[in-house]
């Protein structure tokens, strides 16, 4: 027959254990931010065809596999390249030698790193830098959108466990995503555009922050709904433990190592952030990604809460309730 563990014992167990987990945590989230760098980031080269050339033959061999370049007949195009977010940046040729347009409404640390590395192209002479695509004017950096989106996603996953244990039915579950949806992406889009962290529609941010809040939630209740009180283990490691250091919203998809950069834009974190981007600053431009990703994990996390029905967390809690009200009722 086999021994309880003592308490001591268990005690240094959980200590052992939660210490593995803290380490994992910190090399999880501190890593990906480590190994920031270009990976085939998409810029353009614009201007007479020998002088691209030479451009982009020495941007393949200062960086080998940092960019993939594109080229472009003249500014013009380069810069509408930029505002379809095709690109992150335009090395354009001209009389005047070489000049550099950003979107830092995509990324304000790829625009700097760019910026930097423009002056190695200048041939000694100063590289003038155009911001075609600017992020919000009081928040130059970005770090006001990256600091301001992860509450978005913490709020939406603590919604999607508050409805799992406090909601048994799975119509009203249904209902109660759905508002909170309505409430957070108004809300939300208020509190930014408040601070001035957005430009662009208040009513498109406010929808991008609604469809991230309802794919978060859903997702962590459907996960409940089906596996029970283990479902939420999984929907919050998946959504944000997992999706949040890979999400890219602090720097770019393409900076981060892959091919984790790309499997955080199929979470909902980083289609989340990209949406809002898009949104905010381009317009919705080449939004449609982000956006299908989001709504498929929204569908499929109503769909979990649908299936499952009722969840065993929900009724966990309201069976000892229950049975307290018999007892008090008996007595």
């Amino acid at each position: 027959m086999s021994k309880t563990p003592s308490p001591a014992v268990r005690a240094v167990g959980i200590a052992i254990g939660i210490s593995v987990l803290l380490g994992a945590l910190v090399s999880w989230f501190a890593w990906p931010a480590k190994e920031l760098e270009p990976r085939d980031l998409p810029v353009v080269v614009a201007g007479p065809a020998p002088a691209t050339a030479a451009i982009s033959q020495q941007l393949a061999s200062a960086l080998p596999g940092a960019f993939e370049v594109t080229t472009a007949a003249d500014a013009a195009a380069a810069d509408q390249a930029l505002r379809d977010r095709e690109a992150y940046a335009a090395f354009v040729v001209g009389a005047d030698g070489v000049s550099l347009h950003t979107a830092s409404g995509a990324s304000p640390i790829v625009a700097t790193l760019l910026s930097q590395a423009a002056q190695q192209l200048g041939g000694g002479r100063p590289v003038t830098v155009v911001d075609v695509v600017p992020g919000a004017p009081d928040d130059p950096r970005g770090a006001g959108f990256a600091s301001g989106y992860l509450p978005l996603v913490l709020a939406s996953m603590i919604g999607g466990i508050l409805m799992a244990f406090v909601v048994s039915g799975w119509r009203e579950r249904i209902a109660g995503l759905a508002a909170f949806a309505v409430m957070g992406g108004l809300v939300g889009a208020g509190v930014l555009h408040g601070l001035e962290l957005l430009t662009g529609s208040y009513w498109a941010a406010a929808g991008a922050i609604g469809l991230l809040a309802l794919a978060v939630s859903s997702t962590v209740t459907g996960l409940s709904s089906v596996l029970g009180a283990p479902g939420i283990g999984v929907g919050v490691l998946l959504v944000f433990l997992f999706g949040n250091p890979i999400s890219g919203v602090a720097a770019a998809p393409e900076l981060l190592p892959q091919p984790w950069g790309m499997i955080g834009q199929l979470l909902p974190p980083g289609a989340g952030a990209t949406l809002l981007r898009s949104e905010a600053f381009f317009n919705g431009a080449n939004s449609a990604a982000p956006l299908w990703t989001l709504v498929t994990w929204a569908a499929l996390g109503l769909i979990l809460v649908g299936v499952g029905r009722t969840s065993a967390t929900a009724n966990s809690i309201a069976a000892p309730r229950k049975a307290a009200t018999e007892s008090a009722a008996l007595a």
